[in-house]
């Protein structure tokens, strides 16, 4: 898969970690997620939390849901310090 279009941004506050993933191609979104904790590596693909996308967003859901699930697998595939797998 290919994975240019995503970056995830990791911050920490008030002492959580959020973890976030960017889709900058189109359509745009964002997706919180949390690290899945019963995965065997603590981490696994993420457990998503929240989506945020434009108001305009609307159409092709199963495109949507395979992006959503492609920010899934890039967050599992990105570690902080390295860099992401790439297929």
């Amino acid at each position: 898969m290919n994975f240019s279009h995503f970056v995830r941004i990791d911050r920490e506050r008030r002492g959580l970690e959020c973890h976030y993933v960017v889709h900058t191609g189109n359509p745009k979104f964002t997706v919180e997620l949390t690290p899945d904790h019963e995965a065997p590596d603590k981490l696994g693909r993420g457990v998503i939390k929240r989506v945020c996308v434009p108001n305009s967003w609307a159409g092709d859901y199963g495109q949507y849901g395979q992006l959503l699930a492609a920010a899934q697998e890039f967050f599992g595939q990105s570690h902080p310090g390295d860099a992401p797998a790439r297929r």
